[in-house]
């Protein structure tokens, strides 16, 4: 339960002392009833009109799927680059420009590298996407020349030394062939991709995310394009 005029407030209607205002104004209905208290409660589930009209309160968060083209940093601004933000419209629909300046990209991927990202304004789940610590596994389709050693996919299980502090953490490879090759990782390092195949004996070319946990790039995105979606 919240505070009625809190509730108009967050969903758009005007400042909380613009609403307290209409809310006294008998201009404000709860349940088809007339609300004239702004400390009046409200649970979100019963109608909200001001002048006759459904009031709804933004979600607390919001969230876009965005297929990155190389060429495009993933970065929320840059005064040389074109950001991964700058392939989203400014005038989002039903966002203010003030929610929208709170949006970032979940994690990096390299300027050549394309795939999925997740765009938000929730701090909470981007922690837990990149957290080595959740396990969520992050999957990749490669390209590569050169050849990958005979026990390539043992060293990934097992993780592998790339130069950092720490080895990597336990990741899957698979071959598609002698040039393609999927790789399922469980963090998300500088480079990790690239700098594993390279210590495997063979170089990546072209790389893409196709999934994030159960967020998956669906076939029919092209590079570029974004989606509201709903988690």
């Amino acid at each position: 339960m919240e505070r009625l005029d809190k509730y108009l407030a967050d969903a758009g209607a005007g400042t909380r002392s613009e609403v307290k205002n209409l809310i006294r104004k008998g201009r404000v209905t709860v349940g088809g009833a007339k609300a004239t208290k702004p400390e009046t409660k409200v649970s979100g589930e019963e109608p909200v009109c001001l002048d006759g009209n459904p009031v709804k309160k933004a979600p607390e968060h919001v969230y876009y799927m965005l297929y990155k083209p190389a060429g495009v940093i993933t970065a929320t601004e840059d005064t040389r680059e074109k950001t991964v933000m700058d392939l989203l419209p400014p005038d989002l629909p039903g966002l203010t420009a003030a929610r929208r300046a709170k949006l970032f990209p979940v994690g990096r991927l390299d300027k050549d590298t394309e795939g999925l990202l997740l765009v938000t304004d929730d701090g909470a789940l981007a922690h837990a996407l990149l957290s080595p610590a959740k396990h969520v596994e992050k999957e990749y389709y490669a390209e590569i020349e050169g050849t990958l050693c005979a026990d390539a996919e043992e060293r990934f299980r097992s993780g592998i030394d790339i130069g950092d502090e720490k080895m990597t953490l336990p990741a899957d490879l698979i071959r598609i062939s002698d040039t393609q090759i999927s790789v399922i990782l469980h963090e998300g390092r500088f480079h990790q991709v690239k700098r594993m195949v390279e210590a495997c004996g063979a170089r990546v070319t072209y790389l893409k995310r196709l999934r994030m946990g159960s967020l998956v790039l669906p076939d029919d995105m092209n590079p570029g394009e974004w989606r509201h979606i709903f988690l």
